[in-house]
């Protein structure tokens, strides 16, 4: 017993060294790797434009007006109700709403509910998922991490919405 103690204490502080005196490089270290430039070649142009630092097209420069979508094209306006997606923690409905061919509203018309943990859940996630249809303007649409049920069975009452608004 007493070498199993001795043991289990040189364990831990070594450890405890070795947590102790671990070192990370320096930042600038990584940043300042030396990346070779590409070969050049006479035949290939060379653009001498500059990155802007906010992503906004140059000075001089008209951007393109947005167009919807191919997932949103030939969407007719409305207001659309999805089926009811059950999963394990409940059932999850929407309705959609549609204007000018784009989705300009989601509203969770039902939501895990019987258990307080999957209710709580499920009112965190739906606004999340809500942003996510709205971006995308399909049901193609990122999972809310600690709620991957909800948000598929969200997905699958967007898409049979989406259906609706197609047909």
């Amino acid at each position: 017993m007493a070498v199993r103690a001795a043991a289990t204490l040189a364990a831990i502080g070594v450890g405890v060294t070795l947590a102790v005196s671990f070192r990370t490089p320096p930042s600038s270290s990584l940043s300042t790797a030396a990346v070779p430039p590409p070969p050049s070649s006479s035949s290939v142009p060379v653009s001498t434009a500059t990155a802007t630092p906010s992503g906004a097209p140059p000075s001089g420069a008209t951007s393109p007006a947005p167009t919807p979508t191919p997932a949103a094209i030939g969407l007719k306006s409305g207001t659309f109700t999805g089926q009811n997606a059950a999963n394990f923690f409940g059932p999850v409905q929407v309705q959609i709403v549609v204007s000018g061919g784009r989705i300009t509203g989601v509203k969770t018309i039902q939501s895990p509910s019987d258990n307080p943990q999957s209710a709580y859940i499920a009112s965190v996630a739906m606004p999340y998922l809500l942003q996510e249809v709205l971006q995308a303007q399909s049901a193609q649409i990122n999972v809310v991490s600690g709620a991957t049920y909800d948000s598929q069975s969200y997905a699958q009452s967007v898409q049979s919405a989406l259906d609706m608004a197609r047909a």
